[in-house]
């Protein structure tokens, strides 16, 4: 008897699933489909973003190649290009890049280049800082050492991703003007630091005997 009425329930689930079935089957079809597309569509935006970055990034690397070659008109062309084009990231290495590159015969336009980029806080604030240092080396090599100091000081804050730079800075800056304490200030805070690279304290140690032999004695 059992078997009578569970065959009957499963009759009437059938029925009522054929129901279900004619009634909303377009709506069921279009939802399937969109799936289909949205999940086809999100990989071929995948395989694009993929490839505009990988082209990018080959046209950044030619473009750092014809820097190297001396051909700086054909570089800042195709930096240019980048920084118009590029994917954000490589957008913003392109500007920085430009700059660079543009340097070499327009300083006071690089400057402007990284000042612009260092207050564009669309780029994050990694490479604000890294244009921050950028232009404040120019600076020092216009001779505008007061402007540069300011920057970088600002730079060698405790927490600044480029401190150990911007100390060394600092130091020679200090060494430039006979502030032997000053340099000798800035440097040990760079040879104590654990966290410095050892490029950066090679650097220091290079400088500590032109210090010390100047430095006043306690």
């Amino acid at each position: 008897m059992s078997d009578i009425f569970q065959e009957v329930d499963e009759e009437v689930r059938r029925d009522k699933a054929l129901e279900f079935w004619k009634k909303h089957q377009n709506l069921i079809i279009a939802a399937a489909a969109l799936i289909v597309l949205a999940t086809g569509g999100y990989r071929f935006y995948e395989n694009r973003k993929i490839a505009a970055e990988q082209a990018a990034g080959a046209a950044f690397q030619q473009a750092l190649a014809l820097d190297r070659d001396g051909k700086v008109g054909d570089a800042q062309t195709a930096l240019a290009a980048l920084a118009a084009n590029a994917p954000h990231g490589y957008l913003t290495l392109a500007r920085l890049a430009g700059a660079a590159v543009q340097s070499k015969t327009d300083p006071k336009g690089a400057l402007a280049v990284y000042d612009a980029l260092a207050a564009d806080r669309s780029i994050g604030s990694l490479f604000q800082d890294a244009a921050k240092l950028r232009g404040a080396l120019l600076r020092l090599d216009l001779g505008d050492a007061a402007a540069a100091k300011a920057a970088f000081e600002a730079l060698a804050a405790p927490t600044g991703a480029y401190r150990f730079t911007a100390r060394l800075a600092l130091g020679v800056i200090a060494i430039d003007a006979n502030d032997y304490v000053e340099a000798g200030r800035q440097l040990d805070l760079i040879a104590a630091d654990p966290e410095a690279p050892a490029a950066e304290k090679r650097s220091a140690e290079s400088l500590f005997g032109l210090v010390a032999a100047n430095r006043p004695a306690k």
